[in-house]
Formats: C-alpha cells, sequence, structure tokens
C-alpha cells in the first residue's frame, strides 16, 4: 500500500541514462549515484507521494554473505528513487522502492494513448532475449486512483544482481498527471505477498527464494545532507553500521499486507496529545514523503508550530452550538465516546463502524479517505469533545480551553497540502512519537521542508492529515521520520527497528 496525493500537471525533463553513474565495489556490488532535481511548490503534491549516499562496504551486521546496495535519488528531500533494468539487455528505468506497495510496474510501449507514457521510459518487450508473455490484465492501486496493464515476466536488475523471471506490470493505462507530477517511471513494492495484486510473487521475496541475498532482511538510509549528491541508501541482506548510532528499537509487524506496526502516544513539545495512548496503527511508508496522521492531531500540530491552516464553519458552528454542553458533559463525567451521539449529532452504528475492507481499502490507495467515512458534523463533534478533554486533563479553565478549540478550527490542515510554516523552525517544538515504550522526537529541522519559488525559499510542514477511522487513528511514517530515523525491515522476524540515522 503506500500514501499518494496527486495534483495539478507539471512539465518534466526526461531522465536519459547518461544521468547515471555507477561503479563496482570491492563487495561485488554496484552503487548507482543520482543526481537531484529542483522541487517547486507546483509539484509538491507528486513529491508528497514518495519519498527513499556514501556506502563502506566493510562493516556489516548479520553475517550477510552477499549482500545488494542500491543507492537511492534524493528529490530535494521529498522523492528518492534509483534505477533498475528489466529485460535481456537491461532497458533501464527509475523507480520508487515502496514499502507501501508489492508490485512492479512500469509503463509499456503499448502504452500509446496517454501522453504522459511518452515523457518516460517504456519497456519493450520485443528488444529482450528473456521475456516471457503472461498478458493477464491487472488493475494496481497508485495515490487516489489506479494505473491498468498486464502482467509480463522477464529478468529484473537491481543493483549489481538478476532476478530471473520476474513478474511485473506493463502499464498501459494511467491518469495523464500521474506520470507528469513524479520524477520516477514506475514503482518497486516492497511489501508483503499479500497486498500484490494478482498475487504475484514481489521482487523482494524473489531475491530470497533465487538466494540473491542470503539475510531475509533490508534497511534504509536517508541521506539528510541536503548538499550531498547520494540521497540514500537501500541494502538489501545487511545492514551498514556507519549510519545510525546506539541499537535499535525493535517493534513486531502487526499483520502481513504491510509494515505495519503499533505505535503509541504522540507529544507536542512535552505535552502529550493522547489520541494513540492505547496504540494506534501506523504503515512504515518509504513511499510516502510526508508523516501522515489524523485531522484530529495535526490540527493541533498546526497550531502549535504556527502552520497556515483554513477555517473550517463546520467546526466553529459545532463548537459555538454544543461547546457548553460538551463542556458540561465531560466535566460531568459522561464518556466522551457517547458525548456526540447524547448531542445527536452522531448516529449509534453510522458510518463509524467502517469494516475491516473498507480499511484494507483506504490503505491501498494512500492518503484517500474513506467514502462515506463519515458526517461531517460528527467528525468535528468528536473532535471538540477530544480536544476539550486533553485540555480538561492539563486542568485548564473553561474559557482557556474554549480559546484555544477556536484558534484550532482556525487551523486545520489544508486539504491541498500546502502548509505553509515560518522557516525560522528554531522557535518551533520538536513533535515526538512512542515506539515500543521509547520516544522518537523529530526537531524542526527534520519535519519542515524548504522549497523554492520565485518568490524565494519558502517552508512547508512535513505532516499531512490522513482520516481513516476514528475509533483506530491511522498513521503513517513517510520520508519525514525515515530520515530521522535508520530503519531496518526484518522480513525473517517480522519486525521492523529503527534507530538514530547519522
Amino acid at each position: 500500500m503506500g500514501i499518494k496525493v496527486l495534483l495539478a500537471a507539471l512539465l518534466i525533463w526526461y531522465l536519459s541514462t547518461s544521468a547515471f553513474g555507477s561503479n563496482t565495489s570491492a563487495d561485488n556490488t554496484i552503487r548507482i549515484g543520482l543526481k537531484r532535481r529542483t522541487l517547486d511548490l507546483n509539484s509538491i503534491k507528486a513529491a508528497r507521494i514518495y519519498a527513499k549516499d556514501h556506502h563502506k562496504g566493510s562493516n556489516r551486521n548479520f553475517g550477510a554473505l552477499k549482500d545488494e546496495v542500491v543507492y537511492v535519488k534524493n528529490y530535494m528531500d521529498v522523492q528518492y528513487f534509483a534505477e533498475i533494468g528489466i529485460g535481456s539487455p537491461p532497458q533501464h528505468f527509475t523507480v520508487v522502492f515502496d514499502t507501501g506497495s508489492s508490485n512492479l510496474w512500469v509503463p509499456s510501449s503499448k502504452c500509446i494513448f496517454s501522453i504522459a507514457c511518452y515523457f518516460r521510459s517504456r519497456y519493450r518487450s520485443r528488444r529482450s532475449t528473456t521475456y516471457t508473455k503472461i498478458g493477464k490484465p491487472c488493475k494496481i492501486p497508485f495515490g487516489t486512483r489506479s494505473v491498468r496493464g498486464f502482467f509480463s515476466q522477464d529478468n529484473v536488475k537491481v543493483g549489481s544482481s538478476v532476478i530471473n523471471q520476474q513478474v511485473f506490470t506493463e502499464v498501459t493505462q494511467e491518469r495523464f498527471f500521474t506520470f507528469l507530477n513524479a520524477r520516477y517511471d514506475g514503482v518497486l513494492g516492497l511489501g508483503f505477498q499479500d497486498a500484490a495484486a494478482g498475487q504475484v510473487t514481489p521482487v523482494w521475496y524473489n531475491m530470497l527464494l533465487q538466494h540473491i541475498v542470503t539475510q531475509p532482511i533490508f534497511s534504509l538510509w536517508l541521506n539528510r545532507d541536503p548538499k550531498s549528491r547520494i540521497g540514500g541508501e537501500i541494502l538489501f541482506g545487511g545492514v551498514d553500521c556507519t549510519h545510525f548510532r546506539g541499537q535499535h528499537t525493535y517493534v513486531p509487524v502487526a499483520q502481513n499486507g504491510y509494515w505495519e506496526i503499533e505505535i503509541g502516544d504522540l507529544f507536542i513539545g512535552n505535552n502529550s496529545t493522547g489520541l494513540c495512548k492505547g496504540g494506534c496503527p501506523a504503515i512504515v511508508d518509504t513511499g510516502t514523503s510526508f508523516l501522515a496522521g489524523p485531522t484530529t492531531i495535526l490540527t493541533q500540530i498546526n497550531h502549535a508550530i504556527g502552520a497556515e491552516g483554513f477555517v473550517s464553519m463546520e467546526c466553529k458552528t459545532v463548537f459555538s452550538n454544543y461547546g457548553n454542553l460538551i463542556w458540561e458533559y465531560l466535566v460531568s463525567g459522561l464518556q466522551p465516546e457517547r458525548i456526540c451521539h447524547r448531542l445527536g449529532i452522531c448516529k449509534r452504528n453510522s458510518s463509524f463502524d467502517v469494516s475491516h475492507e473498507q480499511q484494507m481499502v483506504a490503505r491501498s490507495s494512500k492518503l484517500e479517505k474513506l467514502p462515506n467515512y463519515e458526517n461531517t458534523l460528527c467528525s468535528f463533534c468528536e473532535m471538540t469533545v477530544f480536544w476539550m478533554q486533553v485540555e480538561l486533563r492539563k486542568e485548564r479553565t473553561k474559557e482557556t480551553v474554549f480559546e484555544y478549540v477556536n484558534q484550532l478550527c482556525e487551523k486545520l490542515p489544508n486539504p491541498g497540502g500546502k502548509t505553509f510554516v515560518n522557516c525560522d523552525v528554531f522557535s518551533l517544538p520538536h513533535i515526538t512519537i512512542t515506539i515500543g515504550d521509547k520516544p522518537f522526537p523529530l526537531s524542526p529541522d527534520q519535519y519542515v521542508i524548504k522549497v523554492e519559488d520565485l518568490h524565494g525559499a519558502r517552508c512547508l510542514s512535513g505532516f499531512t492529515a490522513l482520516d481513516v477511522h476514528p475509533r483506530r487513528p491511522l498513521w503513517v511514517l513517510g520520508d519525514v521520520f525515515l530520515r530521522a530515523y535508520h530503519t531496518i525491515f526484518d522480513f525473517g522476524n517480522l519486525q521492523v527497528g529503527f534507530a538514530e540515522s547519522v
């Protein structure tokens, strides 16, 4: 799965194979160094979709006999991708290595009715001596929509190794803006087979089955130095100890299909938000640039970091009409989850009761809200109750609480995704996520993204809203988080580990 939020079309440049360089290291791995492109505000929505430098091969953990290093290009700290080859001889494609999905797909030479395909490298089966025809049509979820094509089989080169007869998708249909907004040709999914369209065997599985790597792990390091030519590294089959300090904190994968873990409370500065004290699911997703979470908390973060937002009249209407009653119910001890039902704003057994299948659909189309997920006024009533409850626990006065909630109604995250903040980050609070009972703080310089436009440098919040289910909010730990923390995806033990990145 993974989270893809898309915007209007952007004129892009063709990435020729001459833009890439490679060299063979002493441990017989191939490192692919990729150049950066300049980011502007017109492309920031495409950049939100995805996110992924120098490697010392002699320092390894886990005793891997052989491992594969894939260097990834950093598109202004928002998109990361690398080059692979498909076919014999290899046809080159830039792809996103996406832990939030499981299929490999690239544009096909048979994609002739979409102008976007003409801006991308296209796979031509007739040019490959190892191509095997399958031809079965398929639909791959992508962003808020999908791409369509058919399955084919061919050799795939990742780093210096070749995966034999890998099933992948030749894309023949996609929205005009899908590829124009991105600096890549396709996607290489690193998720579980359970989530793969057509139940095809993912590339990572075949790396293990064909003994290309011996250890069932891969690790991710994203370079925090914006001036470096190399954006990061995915190391298949091992871990480079030079990319982190301290020990990794491991947490189990909550369910197959996605690299989903459970996180705990989130703090703004030293203040608990309280929403996930009992645990919330979070997907570790290299294919999502930002850190996504529920509007309830993102609104509080917006307020705390001085981010721009929009004024919600629905929020203000609920608060002005029911604020006093909500306060009285909370003070009297009525269970918070019953208040909006008591007020008649939310109906019991309503669309809040989202099925597991609906949640899976939402996760497979990153950042897409469920259809008919909630009544808008009910949603704002639930948020108002939560905000008041948190402030009451801090023993705030009624006047102070009401002023705070009114301010939050003016700071709702922008649905367009461009949430501007002051570039003077030194005054902003740390945002801390609890994982495995340990704090993982993000400093302001880690969650604020600087972009350039005609007016000069501007700064954006690295947080974006995602609402799937109000009772169990879903978080997506995208590249804003993964740049700060080196990550081990331990397939053998079904766990994910995080350590401070260096």
